[in-house]
């Protein structure tokens, strides 16, 4: 079976695990937490990296630093995941979601300003697929109604718009490095923090409410409890992990665009119509995080998915809409009209790409999908 996913292990993570393991480095930011935040901050241009536990707990903390209050509100997107909502939810703040664009399965810029009511206190911004958003739209809407935004950068690391990292345009940027992104923790994250108002207070909450990164930069003589916090630091033995792959970003991130642009290619014949593939507005540098497809309806898209399944080939749909869910009915409320939400979501399934994928493993998803699809045009 081809599966959907497979992390990347090189012979450096074994390495730089087993000198954790060797060195007694067990607890985070340690050796290779700092290589790898100053590696993030380098490449990404970020005022300041913090390795977090997951993507999910760089959204809590964007939550905490912006004070978000219970009754506040937060604009978002329904085509999410769970952790988007959530980490606002976790506030008590009530959710607002809006339709997304059909092209990149982004929030629909167009759709934010009418959602604005005097109650509204953050925009929270995902990019699907590693595919930004309108931010230049986005950030003016923000600036003119005196709001917080917080990219949802978790698809996003390493992609960019127009020449700006994402992650790095709004005030916060959340990353996840869970197993299923293109550079992993297993579990883990991290936050960008670009305002730098709020850097002292985010390590402060990130070290469960200590000034101890000051203790250990030597700016006090010891470390005491300061304000609220928790504790967001992974294990440096994860970091580790993660940096491994880091140092190896170019030649990882080149074999992704590979299987990327070959998918691309090979069902270009298909566009228009039977399927539409992802679309790359201009000025959009994307990381080949995912590839998909859209099919008619949610009956083919199953009929595809248990066509490649038959043929030892693992494809997936991705989210069911958060306003479609219990806790979306509970917590949060539509508004203006779901005209694309719901029907595109069910028209998308997402084919394998990872780094280790071989390339007979890649014709075969490529010969097996052209083989369906020339059966839907007859």
């Amino acid at each position: 079976m081809i599966q959907f996913n497979v992390p990347t292990v090189l012979p450096e993570s074994i390495d730089y695990i087993e000198e954790c393991l060797n060195g007694r480095w067990l607890s985070g930011d340690g050796v290779f937490s700092k290589k790898a935040s100053l590696w993030i901050e380098e490449h990404l241009d970020s005022p300041k990296i913090l390795l977090t536990t997951s993507g999910t707990s760089a959204l809590e903390m964007a939550m905490k630093l912006a004070e978000l209050q219970p009754g506040d509100e937060v604009i978002l997107p329904s085509y999410t995941f769970s952790s988007t909502a959530t980490a606002a939810v976790n506030e008590s703040a009530k959710l607002v979601f809006v339709d997304i664009r059909p092209d990149t399965m982004n929030i629909d810029e167009t759709k934010i300003e009418d959602a604005i009511t005097s109650k509204t206190k953050m925009i929270i911004v995902m990019h699907y697929g590693g595919i930004a958003c309108e931010m230049d739209t986005i950030m003016d809407i923000a600036h003119r109604h005196g709001l917080i935004v917080v990219e949802d950068a978790a698809q996003g690391f390493m992609s960019k718009y127009k020449g700006k990292s994402l992650g790095t345009i709004g005030d916060f940027g959340c990353f996840s490095f869970h197993e299923t992104k293109n550079f992993s923790m297993g579990e883990g994250g991290a936050i960008s923090i670009n305002d730098t108002q709020y850097s002292l207070k985010a390590e402060i909450l990130r070290e469960k409410g200590t000034n101890r990164s000051m203790f250990y930069r030597g700016q006090v003589d010891k470390y005491t409890w300061i304000d609220k916090g928790s504790s967001y630091l992974p294990s440096e033995i994860l970091s580790a992990y993660l940096y491994s792959q880091l140092a190896r970003a170019e030649e990882i991130q080149e074999r992704r665009h590979e299987i990327w642009n070959r998918y691309k290619l090979e069902l270009s014949k298909y566009e228009g119509t039977v399927i539409e593939t992802q679309h790359i507005p201009e000025g959009i540098l994307h990381n080949a995080h995912l590839f998909y497809i859209k099919l008619k309806d949610i009956e083919q898209r199953q009929q595809y998915i248990e066509y490649m399944k038959q043929r030892g080939i693992m494809c997936t749909f991705h989210y069911i809409p958060l306003h479609c869910a219990p806790a979306g009915n509970v917590y949060g409320r539509f508004n203006g009209d779901d005209v694309y939400t719901t029907k595109e979501s069910e028209r998308l399934v997402r084919l394998p790409l990872y780094y280790e994928l071989k390339q007979e493993e890649e014709d075969r998803i490529v010969r097996n999908t052209r083989d369906y699809l020339d059966g839907l045009l007859g």
